[in-house]
């Protein structure tokens, strides 16, 4: 997950935001638990991205990524924090859990979702529903639960 690529995409989002007098900054967060959100507002969107395999260097797509957002607004600092859920390799045994490569366009798709969900959830904006869908991927094999950290956290199933 290329951090940069990520903050730069953010940035050019919330710049609406930005304009009410509030800055908003993205964080990357390893520790996110979607189910103790604490004094923080969640976000949960599905998207499409790469992997690669650390060990045996086999990669695979999967349409299925889950990514985390917490979001709150104090004081006129909004900050987001992100986490996006990881797989491993169902070849290899033991293989590490690798985080994804998500796809520029697909980052301005989650961005812009996550941008509507900041202003219904901190500005409590009517916006009514809507949500961009990510670009999929052609996935040729099954979505594999053991070796999805969204599924061992219950958090794929939600649609």
């Amino acid at each position: 997950m290329e951090q940069q690529e990520w903050t730069r995409i953010f940035q050019s989002h919330v710049e609406m935001l930005n304009s009410k007098g509030h800055i908003w900054h993205l964080e990357f967060d390893e520790n996110i638990d979607p189910k103790n959100p604490g004094c923080w507002k969640t976000y949960i969107r599905k998207t499409s991205a790469r992997f690669s395999c650390t060990s045996c260097r086999r990669s695979w797509p999967s349409n299925r990524v889950m990514v985390i957002f917490h979001m709150r607004l104090m004081d006129n600092q909004g900050t987001v924090k992100v986490r996006a859920l990881r797989q491993n390799c169902k070849k290899c045994h033991n293989a590490p859990m690798v985080k994804p490569i998500v796809e520029s366009d697909n980052i301005h798709i989650l961005m812009e979702n996550l941008v509507e969900k900041i202003r219904m959830k901190c500005y409590q904006e009517n916006l009514g529903p809507r949500n961009r869908v990510p670009k999929s991927l052609d996935v040729k094999s099954p979505h594999e639960p053991n070796h999805c950290e969204g599924c061992k956290m219950g958090l794929c199933t939600r649609e």
